[in-house]
């Protein structure tokens, strides 16, 4: 049964390359970004990093520039099915709501898991705040979360391009569009 007192917001980063992935290599997660929030008052919880190890790629020095992490970095992460299984122990994530900034993340978890044979970590109900900004601000089309944030008249806080930083700031975005903060 899926419970409704919190949406477990959640945006990743995969390995990527400034052109086409190397020979061999396919993109895949490196870090999950979590941060809860609760649907009553719009309240964050804290925000959480798991580092994931990949295993058919490397990390780039244009993933590096991007997003901060480096390869020794996510080398001591858990493995993909270990960081599911977190989800699923400490957040259960099989059971509530969760959000990402479009669709990305969603496809992203779905490949992994079909790829490593990895049950799926979520429930069935998943939230793309990306479309349910542009729709609620009545925008001609949807718009990255950096420019979203600016629309509200915020500022990123933490590092754009690291997930649980992304996951804050986007928790911030869907409590504004409950009507819990500022849209």
């Amino acid at each position: 049964m899926i419970t409704l007192d919190e949406v477990l917001v959640v945006d990743v980063e995969s390995t990527c390359w400034e052109g086409s992935p190397p020979p061999g290599e396919v993109s895949e997660i490196i870090e999950i970004g979590i941060c809860p929030l609760s649907v009553a008052t719009g309240k964050r919880g804290e925000r959480r990093s798991v580092l994931v190890r990949p295993s058919r790629s490397s990390v780039s020095a244009f993933c590096t520039s991007l997003t901060t992490l480096t390869a020794s970095q996510v080398a001591e992460g858990v493995s993909f099915a270990d960081a599911c299984a977190v989800l699923r122990k400490e957040f259960r994530s099989d059971r509530r709501v969760w959000a990402s900034y479009g669709d990305y993340d969603r496809k992203m978890f779905e490949r992994q898991c079909a790829d490593f044979g990895v049950r799926y970590p979520f429930g069935p109900r998943h939230l793309n705040v990306k479309t349910l900004f542009g729709l609620a601000h009545a925008l001609p089309r949807e718009v990255g979360m950096a420019e979203a944030v600016r629309i509200t008249g915020r500022k990123i806080d933490g590092t754009h391009h690291r997930g649980h930083d992304d996951a804050f700031n986007i928790a911030g975005l869907l409590a504004g569009l409950l009507g819990r903060g500022p849209r």
